[in-house]
């Protein structure tokens, strides 16, 4: 409840003027609805009673109905002012929740996103930041109200010490019950929100593997998976109705039994003109509202708890460090950039490098080719080219400058990457290339036709203003990964890393385009698997296992490096084995 607390405060610190009148008009609410029972007294006892016995007076009935009419409207104006305002302190908190985690997201490097399920932070920027600020919808009535409970405990003081006596030995048992329903609830309640979390990564994982998950017949598998969490996520959710449908009828209950002996007691000192009728209906009346004020407390503590979780899973991505730290320098020109690698080691796991040591240079408007098997290390190496990443022990440097010296946007301003994995939003085929930029049109068929893409894109309907869909689901993967290209292409980099970036495209085009490229002002890094791409290059890296096994032209490694030999012309060895089972096959048919 303390933390519950906190989070509310925090709210309140953040919009202080919104709920303060929130509150405002939640107490003119209250105060109305204590004014209300003073009504009904005051016409019960000038205007029915007297109906009944000699009539009532001419002005009594028009006093009793402007009184009535009167305090309802302005109960109505209060209500509203009460609803509007809780919902728009409690969207702009929500809203400030959601866009504080994506700066947070968009601000922590690459090495924490890959020690956190995207789900799970999708989760919390939907899920938990809604909960987080749940209590605000009723926390200006449970505020407001209190001037309601007051005001009508003190109007029933007034009105008769002895039946306030008799109503008010219900409070500690209604207390006492809410008190019970709240340590009953809250274990509960924090459960089923951990478990919409759950739910959520859950669903972004299957959605977001849809094509394996199809592509290997495991929607079955995937179903049953995502159906424990939801039925697990179900009966969270059933458990916490059923404490609520239990203990929500016992806190009604409770004030209604309150009434009834008030009623019980007060017929009884009606008989000894104790208490006239208008004051018997007008306690009565204010212990039923009585009710209303303790029920709007219970709505907030009932809503802490998964506010308190969401809050909590909230603070821990705010709270995340790990963050880029910029210097002062600009990488300097427009020219090619000069590469330099010296004692470069990272891993993602401590005490588990996948680099370790590695040092190179590359000259400005060179190709280099990072070779190697599977696992040395490459895309990690063009992570730390780019820095998104920084190496654990020694420096990268672009013409000299250490990249952890170049001003925020520098290295961007100078160096593009074209991952594995190509990300085309649902847009159009000019808004995937910009990505926002102010680019003219000319420079976007620049850039596509020197990654080959200008045909393609040409014969699309609407040419670049084509939609590609989500992930660009119209285009094919050849295509996807050329439009990639050109998105790189187009902000004219002095120095371009492509990690593997054309392995979906037909060779011949490839070719061009690694032949375009060497017409560009830019120095290029490519991982490259194809002896014909590696063939284009003025030097090559050879890695494997995180080090740096040998370095220099194509033909000086086939010469000399039999690591790099065999996994260049693997697939040439295994193409001529193939055909040379198949001469044989063929001879001994011949023969028999």
């Amino acid at each position: 409840m303390r933390q519950g607390f906190k989070v509310i405060g925090h709210a309140i610190r953040a919009e202080p003027g919104i709920f303060l009148a929130a509150v405002l008009s939640s107490a003119v609410y209250g105060v109305m609805t204590v004014l209300s029972a003073w009504a009904l007294g005051w016409a019960t006892e000038h205007a029915v009673i007297p109906a009944f016995q000699n009539g009532a007076p001419e002005g009594a009935l028009a006093t009793a109905t402007l009184l009535i009419i009167g305090t309802a409207l302005f109960k109505a104006l209060g209500v509203m002012g009460r609803r509007i305002l809780a919902g728009i302190m409690q969207f702009r908190m929500q809203a400030r929740s959601r866009r504080a985690a994506t700066r947070q997201y968009l601000r922590l490097p690459l090495a924490w996103h890959h020690r956190h399920p995207t789900g799970q932070l999708l989760s919390i920027a939907s899920s938990d930041a809604e909960a987080a600020w749940g209590p605000l919808a009723p926390l200006p009535m449970a505020v407001g109200v209190v001037v309601m409970l007051i005001a009508a405990a003190v109007a029933i003081v007034i009105t008769d010490p002895v039946l306030a006596i008799v109503g008010f030995l219900i409070f500690p048992a209604i207390a006492l019950l809410n008190l019970v329903y709240q340590r009953r609830l809250s274990p509960l309640a924090t459960r089923a929100q951990e478990l919409r979390a759950a739910v959520s990564e859950v669903a972004h994982e299957s959605f977001d593997g849809a094509l394996v998950v199809k592509t290997l017949g495991r929607e079955d598998a995937e179903t049953a998976r995502f159906q424990a969490r939801a039925d697990e996520l179900r009966d969270a959710n059933i458990a916490v109705g059923r404490i609520r449908g239990l203990f929500d009828p016992l806190l009604e209950a409770l004030p209604t039994l309150g009434v009834l002996a008030v009623l019980l007691v007060g017929a009884y000192r009606l008989g000894g003109q104790d208490v006239t009728s208008g004051e018997l209906i007008q306690v009565a009346y204010l212990f039923t509202l009585l009710a209303f004020p303790i029920r709007a407390l219970g709505w907030v503590l009932a809503e802490l708890p998964r506010s308190v979780v969401g809050w909590t899973r909230v603070q821990e991505v705010l709270d995340a460090t790990g963050s880029l730290e910029y210097g002062t320098a600009v990488l300097p020109g427009d020219a090619p950039a000069r590469i330099e690698a010296t004692g470069v080691t990272y891993g993602y796991d401590p005490g588990a490098p996948v680099l370790r040591g590695v040092s190179f240079g590359a000259a400005p408007g060179r190709t280099v080719a990072l070779v190697g098997p599977t696992g040395a290390g490459k895309s990690t190496l063009t992570l730390l080219l780019a820095r998104l990443i920084d190496p654990d022990e020694g420096v990268v440097a672009v013409d000299g400058t250490n990249l952890r010296d170049v001003v925020r946007g520098g290295v961007a301003a100078s160096v593009s990457l074209v991952p594995q994995q190509t990300f085309l939003f649902d847009d159009s085929v000019r808004g995937n290339v910009t990505l926002g930029a102010d680019l003219p049109d000319e420079r976007v068929w620049a850039a596509l036709r020197l990654a080959q893409a200008d045909g393609f894109v040409s014969a699309l309907p609407d040419s670049l203003d084509t939609r590609v869909g989500e992930r660009g689901a119209t285009l094919s993967g050849g295509q996807r990964q050329r439009l990639a290209l050109a998105r790189a292409l187009a902000r004219e980099p002095r120095l371009l890393i492509l990690d593997d970036a054309t392995s979906s495209v037909d060779p011949q085009v490839e070719k061009r385009i690694l032949v375009g490229l060497r017409e560009q002002a830019s120095t290029v890094i490519v991982v490259a698997y194809r002896m014909a791409t590696i063939a284009l290059a003025d030097d090559v890296i050879y890695l494997e296992q995180g080090v740096v096994a040998d370095h220099g032209t194509h033909e000086q490694l086939l010469d000399r490096c039999e690591g790099y030999r065999n996994l260049v012309t693997a697939y040439e060895r295994e193409e001529a084995e193939r055909a040379a089972l198949a001469e044989e096959l063929e001879t001994e048919e011949v023969v028999a």
